[in-house]
């Protein structure tokens, strides 16, 4: 056993179910980008390779920050990122990319996952400044 416990990360992000979750999601979207018709593959799948790095990269930056503020504008960020690549699955869907039940699947179980986990981290943090403050 590790000084970080059997299975945890030394980097502590790693052990986020939010960031868990939307590493998982970011492989989707990945293997999605990876399906686009050609002329897709220097624009929209550019763009959704982009947001996904930047949903998991994001979480990842503000946990490091060690501040609740700060911590709270990174997942903010990540937030926007994943609401991004709603869009772009809409996009998908209305051009007919993927079958329309995989990528309705992607938004209503993946996407609204990672929004609760992130909008019950961001109040979290939230507590945490209330905590700090109180």
């Amino acid at each position: 056993m590790s000084q970080y416990g059997e299975n945890a990360s030394p980097f502590g992000f790693e052990d986020l179910e939010v960031y868990k979750a939307a590493r998982a999601f970011r492989k989707r979207i990945y293997k999605l980008a990876e399906m686009l018709p050609g002329e897709e593959k220097f624009a929209l799948a550019q763009q959704m390779r982009r947001a996904a790095v930047s949903l998991t990269s994001n979480i990842a930056e503000g946990y490091g920050r060690y501040h609740w503020q700060e911590n709270t504008q990174f997942c903010r960020h990540s937030r926007g990122s994943l609401l991004e690549l709603i869009e772009h699955i809409n996009v998908c869907i209305d051009e007919n990319y993927a079958e329309a039940e995989h990528l309705e699947r992607l938004k209503a179980e993946d996407g609204v996952r990672i929004l609760k986990l992130l909008n019950g981290y961001i109040a979290y943090l939230q507590k945490q400044k209330a905590i700090t403050k109180g």
